[in-house]
This record gives C-alpha cells, sequence and structure tokens, in this order.
C-alpha cells in the first residue's frame, strides 16, 4: 500500500518533550510533501496553536490541513478555508457557565483565534493551556457575552478530583447533545456531539477524493483512538498510553527518539 496522507497528533507525538520538531522529522516531513504527500496536523489545540507548527512546516506550500479542537474544525492551510466546522450549541453555553462558576477547584475557558477567554481568575491549569498554545488570557467580566458568536469547544481546567466528580453530571445532564471527555487529568473538554478526529478526518478524505486505506494515523494519547483505528495503518507511539499501542497496527520509537522520522522511513519513502 502507498500511503498519500499522514496524519499527526502534536503534543507527545510530532514534537519531543521540550515541545518542539527535531530537525531530522521536519526535512523528513517537507520532505514527503515536496513528493506529493499531504500532511494533517491534528490536534485538541485551538488553530493559533496549531499554525505555528504547520507554517514551520511548510504545509501553506504544500497543500496541507489543520484539524484543530480535536476536530470540530478543519482548515486548509493554502487558502484558510475551513473544510469543516462544527460549534458548540449556543444554549448550553450559560448553563455550564453558570454551573461551573461556583464549584472550586474548575474553571471554564473557551477561544477566539487569537486569545483565551477565561470565567475565573486564571489557574495553574489554565495557564498551561495558554503557554502550550501561545495565547493570551482575558477575563471578561461576562463570560458567556464575551465570547465569538461560535465557538468549537469549551474547556474545563481543574484539579483532577474536581473534574473526575464534574463529569458525570455533565455527561448525564446533556447526554445526546455534547461529546463530554478528559484529555487530561486536568482537561475536561466539551465538544459538538459526535466530534473526534476521525469522524472529521473521514469529511477530509471524502473531499480529497481518498481513502482511509491511503492515510497513516500516529497518536499517543485518548483522543487519538478514534483515528488511529480508522487508519489504513495507525501507529502508536512509544511513549502512548497502553490502551492507545492496543488500538494500533504498529507502535514506533518515543516522541525523544524520532518516532515519526521512522514512521516515514518504514512507509512513507516511495
Amino acid at each position: 500500500m502507498r500511503y498519500q496522507v499522514l496524519v499527526l497528533d502534536l503534543d507527545g507525538t510530532l514534537t519531543n518533550s521540550k515541545k518542539e520538531i527535531t530537525d531530522p522529522t521536519k526535512r523528513a516531513l517537507i520532505e514527503i510533501q515536496q513528493a506529493g504527500k499531504i500532511v494533517v496536523l491534528a490536534s485538541g489545540r485551538p488553530i493559533n496553536g496549531v499554525a505555528p507548527l504547520a507554517e514551520e512546516l511548510e504545509l501553506e506550500k504544500y497543500g496541507g490541513y489543520m484539524l484543530s479542537f480535536n476536530g470540530a474544525r478543519i482548515t486548509q492551510c493554502s487558502t484558510s478555508r475551513l473544510i469543516y466546522n462544527r460549534t458548540v450549541p449556543q444554549e448550553v453555553i450559560r448553563p455550564i457557565f453558570e454551573y461551573v462558576r461556583d464549584l472550586k477547584g474548575v474553571n471554564i475557558i473557551s477561544y477566539s483565534d487569537t486569545e483565551i477567554f477565561s470565567a475565573k481568575s486564571p489557574c495553574k491549569y489554565t495557564m498551561l493551556e495558554s503557554r502550550i498554545n501561545n495565547m493570551n488570557v482575558v477575563v471578561p467580566d461576562d463570560f458567556p457575552a464575551s465570547l465569538p458568536s461560535s465557538v468549537n469547544k469549551l474547556l474545563l481546567p481543574g484539579e483532577p478530583e474536581a473534574l473526575e466528580a464534574l463529569m458525570p453530571k455533565l455527561k448525564a445532564q446533556y447526554h445526546g447533545l455534547l461529546s463530554i471527555y478528559r484529555s487530561e487529568p486536568f482537561f475536561l473538554e466539551i465538544m459538538p456531539q459526535n466530534i473526534d478526529k476521525a469522524t472529521s478526518l473521514q469529511k477530509l478524505l471524502n473531499s480529497l477524493g481518498m481513502t482511509a486505506d491511503e492515510m497513516i494515523c500516529c497518536g499517543d494519547g485518548y483522543n487519538d483512538v478514534s483515528m488511529i483505528e480508522y487508519a489504513g495503518l495507525g501507529v502508536a507511539m512509544g511513549n502512548a498510553q497502553p490502551a492507545v499501542k492496543d488500538s494500533a497496527d504498529f507502535v514506533t520509537r518515543t516522541n525523544d527518539e524520532d518516532g515519526i522520522l521512522h514512521v516515514i522511513n518504514l512507509f512513507m519513502r516511495d
């Protein structure tokens, strides 16, 4: 099988422990794009957190794509055109905010393309999200009213114990309307219903006239399992959680051992 599309999670996959793309991996990714392969960056990050890495890898020049917010938005790098865009229903934002604002150890945030909006004074987990995405945090007087007219996700940063207790309550309240899950012990994601990386990649492949058999997906986290299982070749990083490795067709080296370079050399060189 000649694979034509390479889909990469970012943190723990494409980037090493220093949040950097190593030079050998970067060179290889540009080389395969020059040979006609398509590179897709697929992340839970907002678009502003994905774009710098897309720029570093020259996705705009070679026709790559950014899948942000765990798949709620797909952007074509060369034109900035939205291939797919799903948003959180407006009517749930204020009720969730009002429920969360009085809880100890839990914040609620959302995003514009350039800023993070925080309902409370930023906690350490909110500031971690700020650093990861290189986005400033603003604390408006009225959180729901300050948000853009459409948002792709809400994020609840907080103490793991508090989020563990909160998640089943929100899932019961918004069953059938929202997808709610923890991407990290300290991050509770609130997404449009039925949004995951695999669903969005299917939309992208349809627009390209391609099939999953032509695609390799690489990841390390639980939110990568859907695309790893969907891909023609699903790859787990050597540093992935055991359940993620169990879902994969192939386990590569760790993100600190150029695991993506290893995949490229094995499966993407013609």
